[in-house]
């Protein structure tokens, strides 16, 4: 079975965005062919600023440049992970413990593909989760795609 090109392109980018300094957060390949986009995440301690994502724009380009999987025009985006930031690694999954995110599953687990709740990091295999006060457990190999979500909830409370 083929390895996604966004997989391959992780693999390609990791150790260069290390040596940089910096943390690559994932990459998203969408479009077909014809009118690919390529997406790079990057961030960094204390946070990513256009210094850095310009300088990686051009190391990211020129790595880009010598895989074939990429033939054609692509439009490449290299930015901040924001602030509904992917969650891509065992480590993501622990680094954010507490926080509020959504986590899609290849499968349904427990009658659902989409949970969305705090997270509470990971036990063995599995990611945990408080859905609507209930625990959900969701090994890491089944997660489709995961985000932490911006929680404004309380944001009026702060500001009177």
């Amino acid at each position: 079975m083929a390895v996604p090109i966004a997989q391959e392109l992780i693999a390609l980018l990791e150790p260069l965005a290390q040596k940089h300094g910096l943390e690559l957060v994932t990459v998203e390949c969408v479009g077909g062919s014809r009118h690919r986009i390529v997406r790079v995440y990057l961030d960094c301690d204390g946070g990513i600023d256009i210094d850095h994502i310009a300088a990686a724009n051009q190391w990211v380009s020129d790595e880009l440049d010598g895989v074939s999987r990429l033939n054609g025009s692509y439009t490449l985006e290299v930015s901040s992970p924001g602030i509904e930031r992917p969650l891509r690694t065992r480590g993501d999954f622990e680094r954010f413990a507490g926080k509020h995110a959504v986590v899609h599953t290849v499968r349904p687990l427990d009658g659902r593909s989409r949970f969305s709740g705090e997270l509470a990091g990971l036990q063995g295999d599995d990611v945990v989760m408080s859905v609507d006060g209930q625990e959900h457990r969701m090994p890491f190999d089944a997660i489709e795609r995961a985000r932490l979500k911006a929680d404004f909830s309380d944001a009026g409370e702060r500001d009177r």
